[in-house]
């Protein structure tokens, strides 16, 4: 049975693209506008919540917790620890605080909580502000199902999640988190490529991304595996076997190992850092 965010006081401390992506994927998911509050900074910045999504805005962190189920902490990494010595005092007992924010970890958020306050670590990636992201869920160890199930139901506007362990969050994130900047390097090297061979570079682009979506959304929809699907567009003799040779040849797959295992190295050297 799946869990419905509707009737659930949410409080966003921080309204950045990414807490923005998940309050907008909340409300179209049946939240309803009076059972939020988020904080913000700038009096013009909560000006444009409330007339763009019908929100309460305040300036007040500690003010916003009060009686909230779910507690999003969105500010900067280099912030949150300040942040939670300022709440933790004024959260509900059960109140889950659901974490956006990148490369801290669990133990950071229990060192700066009340004893026993639910907590449950989420990545998402960008393209959850189009609806259409995958968001790692780490459970805290005194987060129950129910409360990972809400923070599911919170972020079910955004696209996917997907439940993993806290040790697999640093390979999550060189794969989904930063995984849209490879496509998109991979799309504009398409789209160069089309201008070199005489295409103007708005059709160019066009090509390159509606290749890029459709052939992600064969994957999607069919459940083949991508080799698969690479040799039914790889003719013997072809012109595509002849474009994936020389792929091969410049050790792009290669490339793509080692640069993964790059982000998921920086990944874990920043998260060292915040903690």
């Amino acid at each position: 049975m799946s869990t419905q965010i509707a009737g659930t006081r949410v409080a966003f401390l921080g309204t950045g693209n990414m807490a923005e992506a998940v309050l907008a994927g909340a409300l179209g998911s049946g939240l309803a506008p009076s059972d939020v509050v988020a904080t913000v900074r700038r009096a013009e910045r909560g000006d444009a919540l409330a007339e763009r999504y019908g929100v309460s805005t305040t300036s007040d962190n500690a003010a916003a917790v009060v009686g909230a189920r779910l507690v999003v902490v969105a500010v900067k990494p280099k912030d949150v620890a300040a942040l939670l010595d300022v709440v933790g005092p004024s959260l509900e007992p059960g109140a889950v605080v659901v974490s956006v924010a990148a490369g801290l970890p669990l133990s950071l958020y229990a060192a700066h909580l009340p004893a026993g306050q639910p907590v449950v670590r989420t990545m998402p990636n960008t393209p959850a502000q189009v609806g259409a992201g995958i968001t790692a869920v780490v459970a805290g160890p005194t987060a129950s199902d129910d409360d990972v199930a809400l923070v599911e139901a919170l972020l079910a506007g955004t696209g996917e999640t997907l439940r993993v362990t806290e040790k697999d969050i640093d390979a999550f994130g060189a794969l989904a988190g930063s995984g849209p900047a490879y496509v998109f390097y991979v799309v504009d090297a398409m789209a160069e490529a089309g201008v070199l061979m005489g295409l103007t570079r708005d059709v160019a682009r066009r090509l390159a991304v509606r290749t890029v979506l459709g052939s992600g959304r064969l994957l999607a929809e069919t459940g083949e595996h991508p080799a698969i699907l690479r040799e039914k567009v790889s003719s013997p003799g072809g012109t595509t076997v002849v474009a994936l040779a020389k792929l091969d040849e410049g050790g792009v797959r290669a490339a793509f190992l080692t640069a993964l295992e790059a982000a998921r190295v920086r990944s874990q050297e920043l998260g060292q850092e915040l903690a």
